[in-house]
């Protein structure tokens, strides 16, 4: 009986980038005032990104 693993390749994934984008959206807003570039590092950062790559490797790996 195979196990199935605890967290999935995509899950983290998606983890990482998060991580990545609040990193990226606290840095920017130590950097700039600039509220289209806080929304985009976090959201392009933490969703989008992760979503594209996540894609891709489905898209690769056709299990």
């Amino acid at each position: 009986m195979a196990r199935d693993p605890l967290l999935t390749s995509e899950t983290k994934v998606t983890l990482a980038f998060m991580f990545v984008g609040l990193t990226a959206w606290y840095a920017v807003r130590l950097f700039t005032a600039n509220d289209l570039l806080e929304m985009g590092a976090l959201f392009g950062v933490g969703i989008v990104l992760p979503t594209l790559v996540n894609e891709l490797r489905r898209r690769r790996d056709p299990d």
